[in-house]
């Protein structure tokens, strides 16, 4: 557990031996829905690097708002940092990597943490929460204009962690504008995998010999 609801709690996976690094992956779901029990296969890439993995649930829209979420994570990273030694790597998808994305904003982890972060990769990220108040399920964020600028992440300083925005050729136009806006306003590594889509394309994270894995592993 990292928090007093049933749904902040990490699964860690643990390598043979004394693990190299850290990789946290936050899950998607439009802060509506799954939780960690839905990807513990994507551990198997890092660890077989000799990666331990943290793998954070946390409370879900409309219980909470979105922001009350980034501060979930935040508290999760924290809590993972506190617990481990060495280079610490994110990685999410979809909102997790809106959320991934938010841990970069000046001021959201200590600064003892902050310097622990090798690598951050947001996947199909929703980097711009503004269009979400013309959807219905603004009804589930209750986000204001306000509210949303200020978990987009595009409007967040440039990082000074290194940044890869990965996204499939295949996902939908939203998606694959969300990832392009985020990787031209932080000025980061853009991947387009071709042929991969909103379903599949961390599917690389399982795989100890993707691109991905690579990328998350030994730097861009």
């Amino acid at each position: 557990a990292y928090g007093p609801s049933e749904r902040m709690a990490i699964d860690h996976f643990l390598p043979d031996g004394v693990a190299k690094c850290t990789l946290i992956f936050v899950h998607g779901g439009y802060w509506l829905k799954f939780d960690r029990s839905y990807w513990s296969h994507l551990a198997a890439g890092a660890l077989a690097q000799g990666w331990a993995v943290a793998m954070p649930s946390y409370d879900l829209c409309p219980t909470v708002r979105i922001a009350g979420i980034t501060q979930q994570i935040a508290q999760a990273v924290c809590q993972v940092a506190g617990g481990s030694t060495g280079p610490i790597s994110q990685a999410g998808h979809s909102a997790g990597g809106h959320l991934v994305a938010r841990m970069l904003a000046p001021g959201m982890l200590p600064a003892s943490v902050h310097a622990r972060l090798a690598h951050v990769m947001p996947s199909s990220p929703v980097s711009d929460l503004e269009p979400l108040l013309q959807t219905e399920m603004n009804i589930n964020f209750g986000l204001d204009v306000a509210m949303a600028r200020a978990e987009s992440p595009v409007h967040q300083p440039m990082p000074d962690v290194p940044v890869t925005v990965w996204v499939g050729a295949a996902e939908r136009p939203a998606f694959v504008d969300q990832a392009r806006w985020l990787a031209d306003a932080w000025g980061a590594a853009h991947v387009v995998k071709s042929g991969e889509h909103h379903f599949n394309v961390i599917d690389a994270l399982a795989d100890p010999a993707s691109d991905m894995i690579a990328r998350l592993t030994t730097g861009p």
